[in-house]
C-alpha cells in the first residue's frame, strides 16, 4: 500500500508538513498526491471515530445477516446497491458462508431498527431471510480501542 495512505489511516488529521517529513518529500507533493487520490476515488472520505458513550446521543446499532436469491444477470449487486441506499444502512458487504450480505445498521430506537428490518429490508424482492444482532457495546472500532470512562468495573459473580 502507498505509504501516504498508511499514514492517513493511522491519523487523517496529520498535517501535510508532517506527512512530507515522514515520506521524505515536500508538503506541496503531499497536497498534490492527496488531491489526486481524492479525485480518482482512492480516498473516499475522512471520518472521525467517536465514542458513542461520550457523545450523549443514544443510537441503536445492529448487524444484520441477509440471505437472498441472486438474480440471473446481476447476481447480488442490484439488491445490495439498493439496500446500500437506505439511510439506516452504514455498510453492506457481500460475504462467503451461510448468508450473503452483512449489513451494519443504525437507528434512534430499537423500534426504528425493527421497523426497518421488517418493513423495508425483509420485503425486498430477492431477500429470503434476515438475522439481526444488536450491538450492546463497542470495545474497538476501525482499529481504535475505545477506552472505558473511569476504573474498570468487575461484573458481580454469584454461584
Amino acid at each position: 500500500m502507498d505509504p501516504l495512505l498508511k499514514l492517513l489511516q493511522q491519523d487523517a488529521l496529520t498535517k501535510p508538513e508532517l506527512l512530507a517529513r515522514a515520506l521524505e518529500t515536500t508538503p506541496k507533493d503531499v497536497r498534490d498526491r492527496l488531491r489526486r487520490l481524492e479525485r480518482d476515488g482512492t480516498i473516499l472520505g475522512y471520518r472521525a471515530i467517536l465514542d458513542d458513550e461520550r457523545t450523549g446521543e443514544e443510537r441503536v446499532k445492529a448487524v444484520i445477516e441477509v440471505k437472498m436469491t441472486p438474480e440471473r444477470e446481476g447476481g447480488f449487486d442490484r439488491v445490495a446497491r439498493r439496500i446500500a441506499e437506505f439511510d439506516e444502512v452504514h455498510a453492506v458487504y457481500l460475504m462467503s458462508g451461510r448468508y450473503d450480505l452483512l449489513l451494519f445498521v443504525e437507528g434512534r430506537t430499537l423500534r426504528e431498527v425493527a421497523f426497518f428490518v421488517a418493513e423495508r429490508l425483509a420485503t425486498l424482492e430477492g431477500v429470503t431471510s434476515t438475522s439481526t444482532h444488536f450491538i450492546l457495546r463497542a470495545y474497538k472500532q476501525h482499529g481504535v480501542a475505545i477506552r472505558p470512562r473511569g476504573p474498570a468495573e468487575r461484573l458481580p459473580v454469584s454461584p
